[in-house]
């Protein structure tokens, strides 16, 4: 066999749909990496170092775990942990930062050495994880649209190149949607590159310290939020997709690279969700399983960027947000679509689905912790109580009627229940 004919086919598709995922992570929350920062007293180059040091962890994990297992496994900071720390970090050093980040990011690897976390999302049922996703996405589809009032001619023809796309060339729909909004951001002059400094995001390496006040009214909290608002969503994201993702194995990689960037500001490497949605459409690559390669190129990506920490950061922060806003919306729409029909396929699951869907797209957080959690909490609930019903029992001698609890089978390795 030629070394050719070993190598991947890549396709523009999955350079495209990796091109976005990046974009899209940094330009949706990297102010909020800035504000968690500057509310830890880093300066301009300490920012860009964390910046440098997210970018350098992503993409390593998102290379090599793609790569590994063949699956499309794109990771990402923690944007709920982030917003916890831009509002928990005011007046605390930075080497007590540094050691809570140490003390998070060890917990995570942990949890992912004992299998807890594993054991956890094994009895998520497909519904749920469907549903949870769907709701995920339905604020980024919302969106897609909203620009229609903020900036007529920039929403009007980016979506109008991707209905012309869909028809015509459906796997490129997405670059000729993000040329069509290049061409129309440059004829308005909406973005300037002359703030934009191109030089390398050195490491900054700062010395940890230990502050147990902070690391239990800060740490454990930071820890739950990454774990239910960002981990959890991420690997079931992959399951609804037909990934069936190792978790300890991945929980425990990601939480010891960061765990290894935590003294230069890498303060957490977690599973994508949102991002990685982007690398598991139709549109990627009709073959399932050659879609890894568009979340390995992702990856390459968010190499680049951390070399450039904080001048990539800056750039995505010159674009337009109904740019931003427009792209990721259509690029998440076939995803978004596919998920939607995947959690009310099954009649007997659909009021277990609804109810995790509309949880997680109301918003709601309790507790810090996102309604992506507490939309799972809720389907579980719904799922639990619905799958106990009453069955009517005829008896052949007596022909009396009796009445018995139906409990739902589980067959193993299966991570929902089925009917006996």
């Amino acid at each position: 066999m030629s070394l050719h004919s070993r190598l991947p086919a890549i396709t523009l598709p999955m350079v495209i749909s990796g091109a976005v995922a990046v974009l899209v992570g940094y330009a949706s929350s990297a102010a909020i990496i800035f504000q968690a920062a500057r509310a830890a007293g880093a300066d301009t180059a300490l920012t860009g170092s964390w910046l440098g040091m997210l970018g350098v962890g992503m993409g390593i994990t998102s290379f090599g775990l793609s790569l590994r297992y063949r699956m499309p496994i794109l990771t990402a900071w923690s944007t709920p942990g982030a917003a916890m720390l831009a509002t928990s970090l005011n007046g605390v050093s930075l080497s007590d930062t540094i050691g809570l980040f140490i003390f998070t990011n060890l917990l995570i690897v942990i949890c992912g050495v004992s299998g807890v976390f594993s054991k956890l999302m094994r009895y998520i049922p497909a519904s749920i994880a469907s549903a949870m996703l769907a709701g995920i996405l339905l604020h980024f589809g919302l969106q897609t649209f909203s620009g229609l009032q903020q900036n007529l001619p920039l929403c009007l023809a980016m979506c109008l190149s991707f209905l012309l796309a869909r028809r015509w060339s459906p796997r490129y729909a997405v670059f000729f949607t993000l040329l069509t909004g290049a061409l129309v951001i440059i004829v308005q002059g909406q973005t300037s590159l002359s703030g934009v400094s191109w030089h390398l995001s050195a490491p900054v390496f700062i010395s940890p310290s230990i502050n147990l006040p902070l690391l239990l009214g800060v740490g454990l909290p930071y820890f739950l939020v990454s774990m239910a608002s960002q981990n959890a969503p991420g690997i079931a994201t992959l399951n609804a997709h037909g990934y069936p993702v190792p978790v300890s194995q991945v929980t425990t990689i990601t939480g010891a690279v960061a765990l290894l960037l935590s003294p230069f500001g890498g303060f957490s490497v977690c599973i994508a969700a949102i991002t990685a949605a982007i690398c598991m459409g139709e549109d990627v690559h009709p073959q399932r399983n050659q879609r890894w390669i568009a979340a390995a190129i992702a990856g390459l990506f968010y190499l680049v960027t951390g070399a450039f920490g904080s001048a990539i950061a800056l750039l995505f922060s010159t674009l337009p947000p109904v740019f931003i806003h427009t792209v990721a919306g259509l690029a998440l729409l076939t995803p978004l679509a596919a998920s939607l029909h995947r959690c009310l396929e099954r009649p007997e699951q659909r009021d277990t689905a609804i109810v995790t869907f509309l949880i997680t797209a109301s918003g709601v957080s309790v507790a810090g912790i996102g309604p992506a959690f507490w939309g799972m909490i809720g389907g579980g609930l719904c799922h639990i109580m619905l799958s106990r019903r009453v069955v009517t029992v005829h008896s052949a001698s007596t022909r009396t009627t009796g009445y018995r609890w139906k409990k739902p089978f589980r067959r193993k390795g299966v991570g929902h229940a089925v009917k006996k």
